[in-house]
């Protein structure tokens, strides 16, 4: 049956908002003086005669509050609480059920299948005043929840997009894989943790034959582990180098970014390695500020970890970093990567670690260096079962290659 159409005007009145309740009562002369009753109190009314018309309703005009009978036709009080339950976009919907029973089974009952509250066909106008009063005041709490929880979701939707923009950009930064030197080539992936993470990895071209190159961590995540990272990478720009440092040694180089970048008042700092590859001499020279993740992988199959026991940047101004220098050969390649890769949780919180690290890229064996980058990320996937890393992840691999160098 339809829907008899409210005759009481608009839902607002200059700035003042009416509210609105559906009456749902198969019982025409109970059901208009109840509504009657509610306009006097000044709320716009809305009658539906059964069950099945007050959905339709509910669905249409999203009212304030429903009164509702219990016994109706077809789709009696607690069935239509049912449906409404079950509904996303009307499962908040504050529903008053009317019953001439009120006895606590039946209250028990309603308020199981979905009722908030019971008013009785007896009630006095006061107890019907009050308890639609309360009604409205749930609705108006709900109403306002679910506006901010939009909001909430507008402004996360745009932080979104704007972080993946800022992720775009901090890519666009990061070296193309391919020949860096004469036999000297290069892999890696990047997999910020948020949309935009605090690790970084460049290269630094030093002339023909020798280069530069660094991976670094910033504490924290996010925007202002970004920022600062691209503050530090800025600084290790060649021109900068050779401006405040004067020196291709790496130890030098982190000397001087130690006292360029203290800790922060938040306590926000940095962990790098920063290494050398000559291709003439075929030497690697190294060195690192708190950070461990590195290794070079030998022809002959053996993992080098090049661990330095020493702090991250900026905790003493005066700490002087030293340089490691090893030959390597062709066939060595070297592995620069962020903690974030080997501390992959699985479900368990076991971490992926760096012997199963070792172990993928070991049995990858004679794969090209691609391969394995890609292959290495694809294991700690796995292992934590989901895409999303808890921490920025980078890898960075360096092959250097059987040419006359």
């Amino acid at each position: 049956m339809p829907t008899l159409p409210s005759l009481t005007g608009p839902s607002s009145i200059g700035e003042k908002v009416v509210q609105t309740v559906l009456v749902v009562d198969d019982e025409p002369t109970a059901r208009s003086a109840l509504a009657a009753r509610l306009k006097r109190l000044g709320y716009r009314v809305i009658e539906a005669v059964d069950g099945k018309s007050g959905l339709e309703a509910l669905r249409r005009e999203r009212p304030d509050l429903t009164i509702l009978d219990w016994m109706m036709p077809e789709i009696d009080g607690p069935s239509f609480c049912e449906q409404v339950r079950q509904d996303p976009e009307l499962l908040t919907s504050q529903i008053l059920m009317m019953t001439s029973h009120d006895q606590p089974a039946q209250i028990a009952e309603g308020l199981a299948r979905g009722a908030d509250d019971f008013l009785s066909k007896a009630a006095s106008k006061y107890e019907i005043t009050a308890r639609v009063q309360a009604g409205m005041r749930a609705a108006s709490l709900i109403r306002r929840l679910e506006d901010v929880t939009e909001e909430i979701r507008r402004k996360q939707e745009i932080l979104k997009r704007e972080l993946q923009s800022a992720a775009r950009y901090v890519e666009s930064l990061l070296p193309s894989p391919g020949t860096l030197l004469p036999g000297v080539q290069m892999a890696h992936a990047y997999r910020p943790s948020l949309g935009l993470g605090g690790d970084l990895f460049n290269i630094v071209p030093w002339g023909d034959r020798v280069l530069g190159l660094y991976l670094l961590d910033a504490s924290g995540h996010g925007v202002s582990a970004a920022l600062r990272s691209a503050s530090l990478a800025t600084f290790l720009r060649r021109e900068n180098l050779l401006r405040h440092v004067g020196s291709t040694d790496p130890g030098a180089i982190l000397t001087e970014a130690n006292k360029q970048f203290p800790l922060t008042e938040d306590g926000n700092y940095f962990t790098i390695i920063f290494a050398k590859i000559d291709s003439r001499t075929r030497t690697l020279s190294y060195a690192t500020a708190g950070h461990n993740g590195a290794f070079l992988q030998r022809s002959s199959g053996e993992f080098c970890w090049m661990t330095q026991p020493n702090l991250p940047l900026g905790f003493d101004g005066s700490t002087i970093y030293a340089t490691t220098d090893v030959m390597i050969t062709s066939g060595d390649r070297l592995y620069l990567l962020s903690d974030g890769l080997y501390e992959a949780p699985n479900s368990n919180g076991e971490l992926w670690g760096q012997n199963r690290l070792e172990e993928t890229i070991h049995r990858f064996g004679i794969h090209s260096l691609a391969e394995v980058v890609s292959g290495a990320i694809a294991e700690a996937i796995r292992w934590q079962g989901h895409e999303q890393f808890p921490d920025d992840v980078a890898l960075m691999g360096v092959e250097v290659m059987d040419t006359d160098v």
